[in-house]
């Protein structure tokens, strides 16, 4: 799996002119699902992010972590996390799940990050074209992927 993580102070994703998901502070992250991925590939992920410390204390280091700020997240699957660019112009997505793992895994990701933050997390709609709109506090974008965990 795939994330990018963008540290916000605000954030919303509309689908056909209608917000569907909002937050406030915390984090917007962009989730690709690969073919080889797994329930293993969600917990390891979730667990990283969830303790990431991208917050400033009141030294103005980053030493907290989402729940230290009471962060939320918006969670947006993007399956061109996974795009291959080595051939041509265009990119291939072959790397990237089939729609249904895809949708399984991103499922199980949001559960997860439901039993961590409740209420704090909101989403997009998996596999339908979306605007993202986000405020990149700092600006603050990690990359991560589970096969470098």
């Amino acid at each position: 799996m795939r994330a990018l993580i963008q540290r916000v102070s605000s954030a919303h994703v509309e689908i056909e002119e209608q917000i569907v998901g909002s937050i406030g502070q915390g984090f917007v992250i962009l989730l690709g699902v690969g073919r080889e991925d797994d329930s293993r590939c969600c917990a390891k992920l979730w667990h990283k992010i969830n303790n990431l410390r991208l917050f400033e204390d009141d030294e103005g280091k980053t030493n907290l972590n989402l729940d230290q700020v009471a962060g939320e997240v918006l969670i947006i699957s993007q399956f061109t996390l996974f795009a291959d660019c080595k051939k041509g112009n265009r990119p291939s997505f072959y790397a990237s799940a089939p729609p249904e793992q895809g949708e399984l895994l991103y499922d199980q990701f949001v559960a997860l990050a439901r039993a961590s933050l409740g209420n704090r997390v909101a989403t997009g709609k998996f596999g339908a074209s979306m605007d993202v709109h986000l405020v990149n506090h700092g600006p603050f974008t990690i990359w991560l992927d589970t096969e470098d965990l």
